[in-house]
């Protein structure tokens, strides 16, 4: 049982307090991520960008995501994960700020270049944070929880953004992200410490990186996250654009529904970690309830092309709400996987190369909805997605099968 014997001996209320941190960087995180979608037609007007451009600049963020992804845990199990975690917020809360000033594309290529390389590390610090301080019973919820706190920031980004650029430049709450997260630094250095998981040896770290990536598993969840993330990002930087100018809703109506899609993302998260967990309490295998959820995740996500096909944008935001919310229990659960497959010193750097996958994905879909967008529409782009999750679903299934697999899970 690789991790069982990582989590340290604390209150559950220190515990559940790093979850709390979690939860609020994970809200800034996607905050600053969703703040560019919501004022793109406004950016693109002054710096006179097509949507082939936006896509551009949406790709160097995911291109800068995906190394990042890939060295992240390096840095995470280098620098222990207190100290890598004030890192990232401290360089992606600088990069955010820097947006404010842009005033070509190519400095705002650069800045959001320079916040695809701060902020995964978040996403590979997070989850060793909770393998050092959960027990497995524990984990999916744990994730779940602060991978909603990502959801709910992209649910107060659009009506707080529309409400602030209502009365202030548009420019304005780039600022306003970047001070956010430099604010939780001292919350995160103050009240994290776990002094009882170690910090791999620099001598060992070639070792460890040569056993993850001779792994098949680790392939395979690579390419699983880099088919199915691109969902999320169409949602996230894609969608409010969609909802402005093919469904044709105002700012004001976009802040009224449109945040109903990450709201359901954000259940999603909650609802995968609470299923997986409750499925391992009464007795099942901890591979197959992380498997039947995502299986069952996998077999909603084919509703895709209905949000394109409905007369109404309100019906629109209700299928897209499934979808996310069905892609959100999904991550959460190939995130568990990921904790639970691998032991403790290798988590960091198996996460972030997985993870790395979901920058390529994410790169790549970028360009292939520009184009689409520019050329044909949105519509060929929702039919696309439908069919992601059950790719890679079929693909993740033998991870669950093959029997050294299986033994490194704990079955």
């Amino acid at each position: 049982m690789p991790n069982e014997a990582a989590p340290t001996q604390r209150p559950a209320r220190s515990r559940w307090i790093v979850v709390a941190l979690l939860f609020v960087v994970a809200l800034i995180n996607y905050f600053d991520r969703q703040s560019l979608s919501v004022v793109a037609p406004r950016f693109q007007a002054e710096l006179h960008l097509s949507d082939t451009g936006y896509g551009h600049v949406v790709s160097l963020f995911l291109l800068a995501s995906a190394f990042a992804y890939a060295l992240s845990g390096f840095i995470s199990d280098a620098l222990g994960t207190r100290k890598s975690m004030a890192l990232f917020v401290g360089w992606w809360s600088l990069a955010e700020a820097a947006t404010a000033f842009a005033t070509s594309t190519l400095q705002l290529g650069a800045a959001r270049f320079c916040l695809g390389l701060g902020e995964p590390g978040l996403w590979v610090a997070a989850p060793k944070a909770v393998g050092e301080v959960f027990d497995k019973r524990h984990r999916g919820l744990a994730i779940g929880i602060y991978t909603m706190g990502a959801t709910v920031g992209a649910v107060v980004a659009i009506p707080t953004i529309a409400a602030v650029t209502a009365h202030l430049p548009w420019r304005s709450i780039f600022l306003i992200d970047g001070a956010a997260g430099l604010l939780w630094l001292p919350f995160w250095l103050v009240l994290y410490r776990n002094k009882s998981v170690e910090v791999t040896p620099p001598s060992d770290s070639r070792a460890i990186i040569r056993e993850v990536l001779s792994r098949s598993k680790t392939w395979r969840l690579l390419i699983a996250r880099g088919l199915t993330d691109p969902v999320w990002y169409f949602y996230l930087f894609w969608f409010p654009k969609y909802l402005l100018g093919t469904r044709h809703l105002t700012m004001a109506q976009l802040a009224h529904i449109g945040w109903l899609v990450y709201l359901a993302a954000g259940i999603g998260t909650l609802i995968g970690g609470l299923l997986s967990g409750w499925l391992i309490r009464r007795g099942t295998d901890t591979a197959l309830a992380y498997r039947r959820v995502m299986l069952w995740s996998a077999i909603l996500v084919p509703i895709s092309p209905f949000a394109a096909l409905v007369p109404s944008a309100t019906l629109a935001i209700a299928i897209a709400s499934l979808i996310a919310l069905a892609h959100m229990s999904w991550l959460v659960n190939l995130t568990s996987t990921i904790v639970e497959l691998f032991p403790a010193q290798q988590v960091g750097k198996a996460a972030g190369l997985v993870a790395a996958g979901s920058g390529f994905g994410g790169m790549i879909s970028s360009e292939i909805i520009a184009w689409s967008v520019t050329h044909h529409g949105y519509t060929p782009v929702f039919f696309l997605m439908a069919i992601l999750h059950p790719i890679a679903i079929a693909l993740l299934w033998k991870c669950f099968h093959d029997k050294s697999n299986m033994s490194a899970l704990s079955l």
